[in-house]
């Protein structure tokens, strides 16, 4: 059996902070099969603009393709790939960790290792916050697992382009009409 080689695609859109914007981008992504692995969204810094960070399982001879798509619908103003781009990529995760009393101190030099830092602590153990690409969390994860019961939330990866292109918006047309009116 044939397997399809897939390669994730890291996809940064900014899109209107509008109902509806989230399950377009979505829809779009599951009416043609693709998985996301991760999608994260926060308001910018104009609060009627938000960016979204999508992980996506893509054959990577459609990767143009995504992109176009995405550049169509309505509420988005400009989707980028970022998986080849000069880009800062990172996920975070949190991890509780119920331990021993006697593994406390190695744990906390463990996360320091991986430049974590102990963001709750009880009698039972930890919960630690770490930083960094997907696979350095992979290999902490996994030496966490070691020292007891863990439990594990990730972030999903978010990204931001290094280039210097700015975009550029014409102001909303609708804004100036009732603003023409109110005068």
């Amino acid at each position: 059996m044939e397997t399809k080689k897939v390669m994730l695609q890291h996809i940064s859109l900014l899109v209107e902070n509008k109902p509806g914007a989230l399950l377009r981008v979505t829809g779009l992504l599951s009416a043609r099969g693709y998985n996301i692995e991760s999608l994260t969204v926060a308001r910018t810094l104009d609060p009627e603009l938000s960016r979204m960070s999508i992980v996506v399982d893509v054959d990577p001879s459609l990767r143009a393709q995504v992109i176009k798509q995405m550049n169509k619908l309505i509420n988005v103003l400009q989707a980028t790939d970022l998986t080849e781009a000069a880009a800062v990529q990172r996920e975070m995760v949190l991890i509780r960790v119920r331990s021993t009393m006697q593994n406390r101190s190695a744990i906390l030099k463990e996360a320091e290792i991986f430049g974590a830092r102990a963001v709750d602590s009880s009698t039972e153990g930890f919960v630690l916050e770490a930083t960094g690409d997907s696979e350095k969390l992979d290999e902490f994860i996994e030496v966490m697992k070691s020292y007891g019961e863990i439990e594990v939330t990730r972030s999903g990866m978010v990204a931001v382009s290094l280039e210097a292109k700015k975009l550029k918006l014409a102001p909303p047309v609708k804004k100036e009409l009732e603003s023409e009116v109110k005068a």
